[in-house]
């Protein structure tokens, strides 16, 4: 519609840009573009000319340009003040010229490039994948996703789709990767629903049909807002709180998250060819910097733990469940060292109670100690019994063991036995028995010095 002459419609604003009357088709395109009718103008280019019109008081003619969600406006809008104090009551608007036509169509990979980035914007937690959707890196801030987020990093090296629920969905995991782009998951720990959303990032051959990514970035949104955290009640809280675990552990999560995953980025050539010893370097980078989240990480325990309200809860568990899956979780790590963990065979069930999630984290904790100094292509046993009430797991490796002297220090808060370059904080055995202690049993050691170490994991037996 191409209409030059005369006078089209006439409307009027406020001395705040408030258009309080309009005529077709200014008031239509004032509510397309989600204004009301009398409100703030909606059409951006409108509300500037207004202003500077009202503002100045001076009569003012340009051409505006709108869209509506479904057509391109092209406009002449003459726009005259009338008198007052202050600049200004407001403006007389005339509309003299109305072109509207179709938006074109949008690149469909320009749509998919800004869908992409909106939900990288949006996510709760993105994930960093190889090109079998095995887990890389991990950056979440928490929350009802701070369980599913340490089941992550324990897994990894293996598919995502481990540790999610997939509803309605039977098949074997992982699916192609288009088709769990977009598919709805459940989170362990969180009660809302979640959408994920899978990236590509880099292609495994030309480019062009048929070219496979290198790699992926999952994002996962909800719909739902994050419940709010419940406040501790003030007669119970510490009276002095750990700075790094407290304040600091959600500040330096996802920047060192992002070192790591941009490090995978480059040793698993994502991004493109490189050299060797530039893939080594970057491997060198994402390993310090995994070792730098283990300590953030272990701060953060560290002030979870030692806080007067510290608690775990009491479920019925299969212990014999959690070795398996800590010995599975760990077994490529073990594999790269040529190393055999014997693990309880698939019918072993061994009752007990305890909080699930803990005896994993000090499982994962003792096995990967076992694999840390453990000999090349050597066996670690795990180990079950029941004695006195308690359900016990062994762990024992053909490490340079202990002396009866190092055997009690090897529990005390950042004692590392004179070790250097292994990367670790001499947390991790006082967090594990302290974790331990608070489901009622106990966490020790035995071992002869170099004869290897077993580590003995108690805690009550059910029934």
């Amino acid at each position: 519609m191409d209409m030059s002459e005369g006078v089209l419609a006439r409307a009027r604003s406020d001395a705040q840009d408030h258009l309080t009357s309009a005529d077709e088709p200014l008031a239509g395109l004032q509510l397309r573009c989600g204004g009301l009718l009398p409100g703030p103008i909606a059409v951006p280019e409108l509300r500037e000319v207004v202003a500077k019109a009202r503002r100045f008081g001076l009569k003012l003619a340009r051409a505006i340009t709108a869209q509506d969600g479904h057509d391109v406006i092209h406009a002449w809008v003459e726009v005259m003040p009338r008198p007052g104090p202050n600049h200004g009551e407001g403006c007389d608007i005339v509309l003299r010229h109305w072109q509207s036509s179709p938006l074109p169509a949008e690149n469909a990979d320009l749509a998919s490039r800004r869908r992409a980035e909106i939900d990288r914007a949006l996510a709760e937690m993105t994930v960093r994948l190889d090109a079998r959707q095995n887990v890389l890196t991990v950056t979440c801030d928490g929350g009802d996703l701070a369980e599913a987020a340490a089941r992550l990093r324990a897994g990894t090296g293996h598919p995502w789709t481990d540790v999610v629920t997939i509803p309605g969905s039977n098949h074997r995991q992982p699916l192609h990767w288009r088709l769990l782009d977009g598919a709805g998951v459940d989170l362990p720990g969180s009660s809302r629903r979640w959408r994920a959303t899978l990236i590509p990032i880099g292609l495994n051959g030309p480019a062009g049909r048929g070219a496979e990514p290198g790699g992926f970035d999952l994002c996962l949104t909800s719909d739902t807002p994050a419940p709010a955290p419940r406040p501790a009640p003030a007669a119970v809280l510490p009276v002095e709180r750990a700075v790094v675990g407290s304040d600091l552990a959600p500040v330096l999560r996802q920047p060192i998250a992002r070192v790591i995953a941009n490090a995978e980025t480059i040793r698993t050539r994502l991004a493109g060819p490189l050299s060797e010893d530039y893939t080594r370097y970057a491997a060198d980078i994402a390993a310090a910097g995994q070792h730098l989240m283990g300590l953030v990480d272990d701060l953060a325990d560290l002030d979870v733990i030692e806080a007067e309200n510290f608690s775990t809860i009491a479920d019925a568990i299969d212990l014999a469940d959690a070795a398996r899956r800590a010995a599975g979780i760990l077994s490529m790590r073990a594999r790269e060292k040529g190393i055999t963990i014997s693990a309880p065979a698939l019918d072993v069930s061994l009752p007990a109670v305890a909080e699930f999630r803990r005896v994993l984290q000090i499982l994962l904790n003792l096995v990967g100690n076992a694999i840390r100094y453990s000999p090349e292509n050597s066996t670690i046993i795990v180990d079950l019994s029941r004695d006195e009430g308690f359900a016990r797991v062994a762990i024992a490796d053909q490490g340079p063991g202990l002396s009866p002297e190092d055997q009690p220090r090897v529990f005390e808060k950042f004692e590392r036995l004179g070790r250097s370059g292994d990367g670790g904080s001499g947390l991790g055995l006082y967090i594990s028995r302290r974790l331990a202690r608070a489901m009622g049993g106990e966490l020790s050691v035995v071992s002869v010095k170099g004869e290897g170490a077993c580590f003995l994991l108690d805690v009550p037996a059910g029934k």
